[in-house]
């Protein structure tokens, strides 16, 4: 049985990171190893205190520090509306439209069946008992406009519907196939304004 070298386990580690293959985990190792030391600690450190500090919040599911992150603590927001976004980078392009003031659900991922992912996985049952209490006026649709995006609102939609919620989508300003994470915030802004309603 061959041993994996700690070198050979770090390009490995290195090669979960998105759009990191072979040859630049292997870059990214030898840079940090030769060059970086210091770096490399940090990191380390930085993912070790993450990995033990970060947790879902109780009520929007984003990853935060506290039992409730900032935006479901705040006063400021609007109870009544409620976003859905597929992830936290997702919810953050949201916010930086500084079109919306309502608060947020964090699906942490998008009903994909050919991934494995339904919406068992997604935990659905928490969104539909935070849509359901008895506050929320409106859910705006913001998963992407991928295959897997649609799927997804549409599930979310047919889920919704027998409910006395208005669900709406956030409009096609953005780009068929784009994701949340690559659009500029001016566009988006327009995508929210521009929502349009899927079920009354």
């Amino acid at each position: 049985m061959t041993t994996v070298s700690s070198l050979e386990a770090l390009i490995e580690a290195l090669r979960c990171l998105p759009g990191i293959g072979p040859k630049s985990a292997q870059r990214m190792a030898y840079h940090l190893m030769q060059r970086d030391r210091p770096g490399a600690q940090n990191l380390a450190d930085a993912l070790q205190r993450a990995l033990l500090a970060l947790r879902h919040c109780q009520r929007c599911n984003t990853l935060t520090e506290s039992e409730l992150c900032e935006r479901c603590a705040s006063s400021r927001r609007d109870p009544s509306l409620l976003c859905i976004v597929e992830t936290p980078v997702d919810m953050n392009m949201m916010e930086q439209t500084q079109a919306y003031s309502g608060l947020y659900y964090v699906l942490m991922g998008r009903v994909s069946p050919l991934d494995g992912v339904g919406p068992r996985e997604l935990r659905l049952e928490r969104l539909l008992a935070r849509v359901c209490d008895g506050i929320v006026k409106e859910v705006i649709l913001a998963t992407n406009f991928t295959n897997e995006g649609e799927v997804t609102a549409h599930y979310l939609t047919e889920m919704l519907k027998s409910r006395a919620i208005r669900v709406s989508r956030i409009a096609r300003g953005v780009p068929v196939g784009g994701e949340l994470e690559f659009v500029d915030a001016g566009t988006l802004a327009q995508a929210l304004r521009e929502r349009r309603a899927l079920s009354e």
